[in-house]
């Protein structure tokens, strides 16, 4: 499974791979049972995991530089159910994290998706940055 095709969905609890698009929604598969559904666009928001920032107390980071530092650190994950506990975790493992933006909920829900990652064995990448001049840059073809 690659991290690139994971996608949370406003609404929904756990984690979902990209399968397909349509004109007017996503079809997904559960990582949880497996199922698979059509989200349509109308309905709910999708985010691809490798495109989720976060608040730091610096600039914001990719949620993969988050997991990165779950993955290095020889702390165990909290219980989802203790807010403290997600809260002391964070507070060790990102301290650069911007606690007053990032709320309890979101803290729980790193939580959760890290322990999927971990269950699946994803290997979880850093998306590659665009500088500013290749954004702009314009291809010229010859004209035949």
């Amino acid at each position: 499974m690659d991290y690139s095709k994971l996608v949370a969905i406003t609404g929904l609890p756990g984690l979902f791979e990209l399968i397909g698009n349509k004109g007017d929604g996503i079809i997904l598969k559960s990582l949880e049972d497996g199922s698979v559904k059509f989200i349509s666009s109308r309905k709910g928001g999708f985010a691809q995991l490798e495109a989720i920032e976060i608040f730091t107390v610096r600039d914001n980071v990719n949620l993969s530089e988050i997991f990165l530092a779950m993955k290095a650190s020889d702390k165990p994950l909290p219980s989802e159910k203790d807010a403290k506990a997600i809260k002391d975790y964070f507070e060790e493992v990102y301290p650069d994290l911007d606690f007053e933006r990032v709320y309890g909920s979101d803290m729980k829900k790193m939580v959760k998706w890290f322990a999927v990652l971990r269950k699946y064995d994803i290997t979880i990448k850093v998306p590659e940055e665009v500088s500013e001049e290749e954004e702009g840059e314009i291809i010229e073809t010859p004209a035949e």
